[in-house]
């Protein structure tokens, strides 16, 4: 080999080793970048009896984002009454997602321009992520002997219920009488009449479901309190059974969660949270909300579970009544249904 010759076949390997540390040191800054994807915060808003569940489904899909995308997500977690925390999110509170008790309460933080519209139609099944339904919790043998709604007008029966103008849950036992009057065939003024009688053997209206349920089992007033299902079942699981009735004409309590688009905007995560959302749905995450009472959402888990739960002959729902809009309107504004009951009670 000549001079020339080896010069060349020198210069073609130092070429070669040039490209390959270059095409190394590429794949080392991508791979050190991938590594060092940085954390993203997620701020999370809930109604309070969901908090035992999402204790589950948070670990689960952190471990599924990092797994899938390698970064850490980091979880800031606030419960409360479904009212007080859209009052909270309305004045400050920066939540990135809101899981609330009912779509009301989402429309209010839309309303105050922090949700855009049809958030609806932007998480799987309507975004309603979890279920549930009304049920007459009773004393120890039921010795009133309180098996359906009708029950509740009659004399000496006392009832149980929080107010529907402060508190998420008292509107849906409110919808509740009303609807089991009009799913059953009643005028509005015959539904009016029988939830006049039901609330006129309230002697209490506390301001909220806690505070209600203070008041029957802490207190001992009343013969029956009424209550979502998935409370009375998590109660059940902490040591504190109680009898109770799943009355047969029902309504669908929805409790929907959206992403709060202002605030994602803000914070650079909607893609986390969008994903957190969407995770809420499936069949890991229903499962640990059913394990604290809450009716499954997906069909494939709520045949698994259909022996824990109990069958509900005719079940309605708020937007058979109207939708939310109207309901507000009808029932629980100032002037409404609910303010002429009172006043006609006293």
């Amino acid at each position: 080999m000549g001079l020339w010759q080896w010069l060349t076949q020198q210069k073609r390997l130092v070429s070669l080793f040039l490209l390959g540390l270059g095409l190394s040191l590429a794949v080392a800054s991508c791979s050190a970048s991938k590594a060092q994807n940085p954390d993203v915060e997620i701020t999370l808003v809930s109604y309070a009896v969901t908090r035992p569940a999402f204790k589950k489904i948070i670990p689960q899909f952190v471990q599924e984002w990092k797994k899938q995308h390698n970064q850490r997500v980091l979880f800031n977690e606030s419960y409360g009454g479904s009212g007080a925390q859209t009052r909270a999110v309305i004045d400050g509170l920066d939540a990135d997602v809101v899981n609330l008790a009912l779509a009301l309460d989402i429309k209010k933080i839309e309303k105050a321009g922090l949700i855009q519209a049809g958030w609806e139609k932007k998480a799987p099944n309507n975004a309603i992520a979890t279920k549930s339904v009304a049920v007459l919790v009773t004393r120890k043998d039921n010795p009133k002997q309180i098996k359906t709604w009708a029950d509740l007008t009659k004399d000496g029966v006392n009832v149980i219920t929080a107010n529907p103008k402060t508190s998420g849950v008292a509107r849906w036992n409110f919808l509740a009488l009303w609807g089991s009057q009009k799913e059953t065939g009643a005028s509005d003024a015959q539904a009016l009449e029988f939830t006049s009688k039901v609330y006129k053997n309230t002697p209490v209206l506390p301001r909220d479901s806690r505070e209600a349920s203070d008041v029957f089992f802490n207190q001992g007033q009343g013969d029956v309190l009424i209550n979502y299902e998935n409370e009375i079942i998590l109660a059940g699981l902490r040591g504190k059974k109680s009898p109770y009735i799943v009355p047969q004409v029902n309504i669908s309590i929805e409790n929907p969660v959206a992403v709060v688009d202002k605030n994602v905007e803000k914070h650079g995560n909607r893609e986390v949270a969008e994903a957190f959302v969407k995770y809420l749905f499936t069949p890991a995450a229903q499962r640990e909300f059913a394990k604290v009472g809450f009716r499954p959402v997906d069909a494939t888990v709520a045949q698994e579970l259909a022996n824990q739960f109990p069958p509900v002959k005719t079940l309605f729902t708020v937007q058979e009544l109207g939708g939310w809009d109207l309901v507000q309107k009808q029932f629980f504004a100032d002037g409404a249904a609910f303010d002429e009951i009172q006043a006609s009670l006293k």
